[in-house]
């Protein structure tokens, strides 16, 4: 039972990782794994009087089942039952957390690692204690909390202002204008002791804090055991916070970092920096370890976790396109991990096809487009729209020189999916007389008419007409030339013919594309049919191979982390060295022998 203990406490970070680290690194960098979507949904951080009894679920169900919890409607708080952070804070100003003095000292240590003298440090949810190292001489620090009487009795703050840090602008940050007056890439570090466990909209807050680090800065937010001072405080935890252990509150702490601005942090990595007699971070207690706890001055359990800034990539390399794409996603709002990683490469795609680097610029600029088109495609059927069928719709829109994203070009793709009432002229007769394409097709001829909207060229209105008012004449001249052909495929290599001849000003009329048209034999139709399935099967064995790569992924993730437990039980029975958090120094101690109780005997015989 013991070792069965052990192993599931096992730090989950090889010792090459903790010798640069600061002392009890718990997780490595590379040991976290996530759900490809936010898996939470708005229950999991309400407060105690804004409960009801169906908001009871267990609350690790939405990480172990993600899609379930995004299928879940949020159903608005009772306007009585809100809970006024800011109201209920200054009302308990007068109660303070009080640490206890191991617990300051082992914040301060952990501090004391990665805080240097004449840095600027911004502190959220300041109070009248940071915790911070003596000595230490910063340039700047601002306190950001919720008591303006607390900040102003911190010796170290030197500037300070009110935010509620559950005030937010959904998927953009914490609504305020000092916070946001801060500058951007301003701070060396951003410090959040004990804050975490009160946050109803974490991920902007995360965000907010991104902002305003300098690249290669860091954030470290340090907690203490749900149970260090829930009678001061009950009221307002967070759902999580009650019902989760502390095991689980690192993960959960982690993902903040991680859906907040994903690949836009980096070092991510948990640390257990509880005293020495503190209860162990996750251990079963049996009702035998209940009774012997009568000690109320055991100090409770210290955990940190943090990660740095990761750096933006300020220029277009050619030679990874990928990862300048990448970067331009972390805050981009509305996009999960998942329709990041898989939009990314369809963007690369779609940039190197343009030809001139004027369109390639403007590419880049139709980015910030991306959140409009998503927050439309959310709303999509996934089994019927499939999630990699939306990529390449958003990535097509973007990667086409003419679509800027705005309203009309937004509220012609709705009306194209559906999603609003097709206009009577255009989107009605489209839709009727295209529907027996394949939903993946209907997508490509969908992102090639959006972006010909919204023009004040008139030359563009009548190529809009000529194309709604040529397709059933397009699709009988094919019909009377291949008799065979499914109507599908007629719907489909008419559509696009017409397309790339007619909707373009300027390229061929409707009269000149009749010619044309006419011209072609059955053979000419039939190899473009031929081609154009080509294009599909290559896309296909993308999806597939991106697929693959994904599962190899998460399988390295899975290998890497049993090889860190199994190199960390070794280095525990073979390590001549240990730190010892009496002394806080490094010592040597006598590796254990082998043999009968570790005497060194051996006995004659196998185990």
């Amino acid at each position: 039972m013991r070792e069965e203990k052990e192993a599931k406490n096992m730090p989950m970070a090889n010792p090459d990782e903790a010798k640069v680290e600061a002392p009890g690194l718990r997780v490595g960098a590379n040991a976290w794994k996530w759900p490809p979507v936010w898996p939470y949904d708005s229950n999991f951080f309400k407060r105690k009087s804004e409960m009801t009894g169906k908001d009871n679920a267990n609350p690790m169900m939405n990480m172990m089942n993600p899609m379930e919890a995004l299928e879940k409607k949020d159903v608005a708080d009772v306007d009585e039952n809100l809970f006024d952070s800011l109201k209920w804070w200054e009302e308990n100003k007068e109660v303070t957390t009080d640490l206890d003095e191991r617990v300051v000292a082992k914040i301060s240590s952990h501090y004391s690692f990665y805080l240097r003298d004449g840095m600027s440090v911004l502190e959220l949810g300041a109070a009248e204690n940071s915790y911070l190292p003596e000595g230490l001489k910063l340039n700047k620090h601002v306190g950001v909390g919720a008591v303006k009487s607390q900040m102003e009795a911190n010796p170290s703050i030197t500037e300070s202002f009110v935010v509620d840090l559950n005030d937010v602008v959904e998927d953009e940050g914490v609504k305020s204008e000092e916070l946001a007056d801060l500058g951007r890439d301003t701070f060396d570090a951003v410090i959040m002791a004990n804050t975490i466990d009160f946050l109803i909209n974490p991920r902007e807050v995360f965000k907010s804090s991104w902002r305003a680090l300098k690249p290669g800065g860091i954030m470290i937010v340090p907690f203490l055991a749900k149970d260090a001072y829930a009678e001061k405080f009950d009221e307002a935890f967070t759902k999580q916070w009650r019902d989760m252990t502390d095991d689980q509150h690192m993960w959960v702490g982690g993902s903040f970092f991680q859906f907040s601005a994903g690949e836009g942090w980096e070092g991510l990595k948990g640390f257990d920096i509880s005293p020495e007699d503190a209860k162990q971070l996750g251990a079963e207690e049996s009702v035998l370890d209940k009774l012997k706890q009568t000690d109320k001055d055991l100090p409770p359990g210290a955990y940190v976790v943090q990660a740095r800034k990761n750096f933006e990539a300020e220029e277009v390399d050619e030679s990874d396109l990928e990862g300048y794409i990448k970067s331009k996603m972390w805050m981009l709002p509305t996009l999960e991990d998942r329709d990041k990683k898989l939009v990314v490469p369809r963007l690369a795609r779609a940039y190197e096809a343009l030809d001139t680097q004027e369109e390639k610029e403007r590419m880049l600029g139709h980015f910030d487009s991306l959140p409009k088109i998503y927050a439309s495609l959310i709303k999509m059927d996934q089994f019927a729209f499939t999630f990699s069928m939306q990529a390449q719709l958003a990535a097509d829109l973007v990667g086409d020189p003419d679509f800027t994203g705005s309203d009309i070009q937004i509220n012609n793709m709705k009306m194209g999916l559906g999603l609003r009432k097709p206009s009577a002229d255009f989107w009605a007769p489209v839709g009727k007389l295209t529907a027996a394409m394949q939903p993946e097709e209907k997508v490509n001829l969908l992102a090639y008419i959006v972006p010909r909207f919204g023009s004040d060229d008139p030359t563009q209105q009548e190529a809009l007409s000529a194309f709604v008012s040529g397709l059933e004449p397009t699709f009988e001249v094919i019909r009377s030339k291949c008799p065979n052909m499914k109507e599908s495929d007629v719907q489909l290599v008419g559509s696009e013919l017409l397309a790339s001849e007619v909707l373009v000003p300027g390229r061929s009329n409707r009269e000149e594309f009749a010619l044309w048209l006419g011209a072609l034999t059955d053979v000419d139709l039939e190899f473009i049919l031929a081609k154009r399935n080509s294009f599909k099967e290559d896309a296909t064995k993308e999806l597939e191979a991106f697929q693959k790569e994904r599962a190899d992924e998460e399988q390295a993730i899975t290998d890497r982390r049993t090889q860190i437990q199994e190199q960390v039980a070794y280095a525990r029975e073979n390590r001549t060295t240990i730190f010892n958090p009496r002394t806080g120094k490094i010592e040597q101690v006598e590796p254990p022998k082998k043999g009968i109780l570790g005497t060194g005997i051996e006995l004659p015989f196998g185990n």
